[in-house]
């Protein structure tokens, strides 16, 4: 079965890929930011999250919040290669005829939330924890955050009331691609030694190789990490992993490609992808 699930989440990330790609031609997007995510986002909807296209108001799935909304493309081309839509109407990226546009977009299939704000995903988060503890449900309130955002002071407080309140039904990951916007946030505000500071405000930490679809699975199922404490993810991952030519470049935050661009690029993905593309 694990095998089975595997080999599910290597193509779910590849073709996820291909989309964001295609999303890059079609008017634009923070490609560095989507890339950098695609295979935590694809272990996650390819089984590590208790949630279904076919029962997506299920009141004990778990809950998915993307706070960092700029990296939308990712999230749209896995839930569309998932399932939750048709991947169709990934063809109306930014365009009036739908409503697929920069940010998380609630009347779409599978998104639970708007984000775009950066430092709000977790705070929310912790109020759909919170909400499932005095309910007394079983499910998890996930949310993924950019590194960059951790800068914001609302994350850290966050992490101190889903400590306090023993939230262990929070689990958190971040995307530590190193990079916000167009430069290193080791250049601007240094996170590290960012396991220390986190411990430090009570979350139990894992961290480890965010493009191993093995080590991410591992992690997920075990969480929580420590009963009575809310678990955070680093990741560590590469911007724009997938396509070499951009990889790790502080110039990769946003790209509008144009076909010739385009074609490329889709060859130089071909190569790198490991699932397999037709």
């Amino acid at each position: 079965m694990r095998v089975n699930q595997n080999d599910r989440q290597l193509k779910l990330a590849d073709r996820a890929r291909t989309r964001v790609l295609r999303m890059a031609r079609d008017g634009g997007c923070f490609i560095g930011a989507a890339m950098s995510c695609v295979d935590i986002l694809a272990v996650l909807y390819g089984g590590a999250l208790r949630v279904s296209p076919a029962s997506p108001d299920d009141p004990g799935r778990d809950l998915f919040f993307l706070s960092k909304g700029h990296a939308v493309p990712a999230l749209y081309g896995v839930l569309a290669e998932a399932g939750w839509f048709d991947p169709v109407r990934l063809d109306g990226h930014l365009k009036p005829s739908d409503l697929v546009y920069w940010h998380p977009n609630r009347a779409l299939p599978g998104v639970e939330f708007h984000s775009g704000s950066l430092g709000h995903g977790l705070p929310l988060a912790l109020g759909a924890a919170m909400d499932i503890r005095l309910r007394g449900g079983g499910n998890r309130a996930v949310v993924l955050t950019g590194d960059g955002e951790w800068d914001e002071g609302s994350n850290w407080e966050a992490l101190l009331v889903a400590s306090a309140r023993k939230l262990h039904e929070l689990v958190v990951i971040i995307d530590r691609n190193g990079f916000q916007a167009n430069m290193r946030t080791e250049d601007l505000v240094p996170l590290e030694p960012l396991r220390d500071k986190l411990r430090a405000f009570g979350a139990a930490v894992r961290r480890g190789d965010g493009h191993s679809l093995a080590w991410l699975s591992r992690a997920m199922r075990a969480v929580p990490f420590v009963p009575g404490r809310p678990s955070v993810i680093i990741a560590d991952t590469v911007r724009g992993r997938g396509l070499p030519s951009l990889e790790a470049r502080a110039d990769t935050w946003f790209l509008k490609i144009d076909e010739a661009e385009y074609a490329i690029l889709m060859e130089e993905l071909k190569r790198t992808a490991k699932g397999g593309l037709a």
